[in-house]
C-alpha cells in the first residue's frame, strides 16, 4: 500500500515538475525585462547607519522651471480678468451699474517692473525695418483685417507704396476726407474713442466714468520760473484757481483714446498759441478702455506731453499720453522733444519754453493744423478753460473722427 501511495506521488511531481520549471523560468524573464531598462542606469549608493541607500542619477528628479510656471501662472490670471471682463459686459447689457474695481498697489507695482519701455523701443526699431515688396501687401492686409482700418481714406491707398510698418501707421489721409466743422469753437484734435468729458471738479480728472486722477499729478507743478500764461499759485489756491485766469470760467476736460486702427496723427482743436512743453518720461503701459478702469491715475504713470498755452476764452491744453508700444510721441514744431529714450529717468520732467526775446506770444496755432502724430495710437487729453455756458456735443463712449465738434458755446 505505501509503495503504491509512493509512485503515486512520484508521478504526480514528474507531472508538476515541467510547469514549476516553465513557471520559475517566465518568472526570471519578466524580471530581467523589468530590471533590464534600470540596468542601464548608473546608481550611486551611500550609507546611513547601517541601510544602504540607492538613489538615481540627478536627471531624472522633478526640476522647478521659473519659466512655465510664469507662463502658466500670468495666462491664468489673464484668462481671469478676461472672465471678469465677460461677466461685468453681460451686467452691462441687463442694465446694472458695475462699481470699477481698481487695481491693487501690488498689481500696479507689478506692471510696472514689465520693461515696456524697453520693448517700445524695440517694437519701434523693428517698424523701420523695411519690408520686401512682396511681403508688404499680406502684412498690411493682415493689420487691416485685424484693427478695420479704412484705406479708402488714405492719401495713398496703394500697400506697396508703404516701405515699413512705421509708415503705414503715420499714413496720411485724403483732404477731403476729415472736414473741419467751422462752426465750433473746439473740434476733435483725433480719431478715436470719448472715454470721458465735463467739468473738472475738485482739481479731480476722470479719466473713465468714476476712476479719477489728480490734476495736479498730471499737469505737474506750477512755478515762478515756468514762463506760462497764469500767474503762480498763493497758499491759499487750489491748483484748479491756478489755471482759470478769467471770473466766472470754469475749467472742462475731454478724454479720447486712439485704437491701434485709427489715423495716428493729431491736430490743432482750436485756435490757440502754445506756449510751454512739459514732457514726463514714465511707464508705457496700456492704456485701452479696460486699464483705465482698472488702474487710478493710469494717465499719471505714462509717459506724456504737455502742451499748454492760452486760447481766446484763457487756459488751453493738449496732452498727448503715450502706451505700450507708443514711446515714440512727436510734436512737429518740437525738434528738440525725444520721447521714450533711456537718458529721461522716470518720476521726472523737464520744461521747454517756446516764449523767447525774438517771440514773446509763443507758437500760434490754427484750428485743424497738423500738431503731432503717435507711433501706433494712444490718448489726447484737453483740458481748459471756458466760460460756464460752454456745452459739449458728445455721448461718452461715441466714436469720433478728427475735425468733428466737441462743443461750443
Amino acid at each position: 500500500m505505501a509503495t503504491s501511495v509512493g509512485h503515486c506521488c512520484l508521478r504526480l511531481l514528474h507531472r508538476v515538475a515541467p510547469w514549476r520549471s516553465s513557471l520559475h523560468h517566465c518568472e526570471n524573464t519578466a524580471l530581467s525585462h523589468s530590471l533590464q531598462p534600470s540596468q542601464k542606469l548608473p546608481f550611486r549608493a551611500f550609507r546611513t547607519d547601517a541601510r544602504k541607500i540607492h538613489t538615481a542619477p540627478a536627471r531624472s528628479t522633478f526640476l522647478l522651471r521659473p519659466l512655465p510656471i510664469l507662463l502658466a501662472t500670468g495666462g491664468g490670471y489673464a484668462g481671469y480678468r478676461q472672465y471678469e471682463k465677460y461677466r461685468e459686459r453681460e451686467l452691462e447689457k441687463l442694465g446694472l451699474e458695475i462699481p470699477p474695481k481698481l487695481a491693487g498697489h501690488w498689481e500696479v507695482a507689478l506692471y510696472k517692473s514689465v520693461p515696456t519701455r524697453l520693448l517700445s523701443r524695440a517694437w519701434g526699431r523693428l517698424n523701420q525695418v523695411e519690408l520686401p515688396h512682396w511681403l508688404r501687401r499680406p502684412v498690411y492686409s493682415l493689420y487691416i483685417w485685424t484693427f478695420g482700418v479704412n484705406m479708402k481714406e488714405a492719401a495713398v491707398e496703394d500697400l506697396h507704396h508703404y516701405r515699413n510698418l512705421s509708415e503705414f501707421f503715420r499714413r496720411k489721409l485724403k483732404p477731403q476726407a476729415r472736414p473741419v466743422c467751422g462752426l465750433h469753437s473746439v473740434i476733435s484734435p483725433s480719431d478715436g474713442r470719448i472715454l470721458n468729458f465735463g467739468q473738472v471738479k475738485n482739481c479731480e480728472v476722470e479719466q473713465v466714468k468714476g476712476v479719477t486722477y489728480s490734476l495736479e499729478s498730471f499737469l505737474g507743478p506750477r512755478t515762478c520760473t515756468e514762463d506760462l500764461p497764469f500767474s503762480p499759485a498763493t497758499s491759499c489756491d487750489s491748483f484748479k484757481n491756478q489755471l482759470v485766469t478769467r471770473e466766472g470760467n470754469e475749467l472742462y476736460h475731454c478724454v479720447i483714446y486712439l485704437a491701434p486702427g485709427d489715423y495716428h496723427c493729431f491736430h490743432s482743436p482750436t485756435d490757440w498759441t502754445v506756449s510751454h512743453r512739459r514732457h514726463f518720461p514714465g511707464s508705457l503701459m496700456s492704456v485701452n478702455p479696460g486699464m483705465a478702469r482698472w488702474i487710478k491715475e493710469l494717465f499719471c504713470h505714462n509717459e506724456r506731453v504737455v502742451l499748454t498755452g492760452d486760447w481766446k476764452h484763457g487756459f488751453f491744453s493738449l496732452t498727448a499720453v503715450g502706451a505700450t508700444n507708443v514711446g515714440s510721441i512727436r510734436i512737429y514744431f518740437d525738434r528738440d522733444l525725444h520721447t521714450n529714450s533711456p537718458r529721461h529717468s522716470k518720476g521726472s520732467y523737464n520744461d521747454f519754453s517756446f516764449v523767447t526775446h525774438t517771440n514773446r506770444e509763443g507758437v500760434p496755432m490754427r484750428k485743424g493744423e497738423h500738431l503731432g502724430e503717435f507711433n501706433l495710437g494712444s490718448t489726447i487729453v484737453l483740458i481748459f478753460e471756458a466760460p460756464k455756458d460752454f456745452n459739449f456735443q458728445l455721448k461718452t463712449g461715441q466714436k469720433i473722427r478728427f475735425g468733428e465738434a466737441l462743443g461750443s458755446l
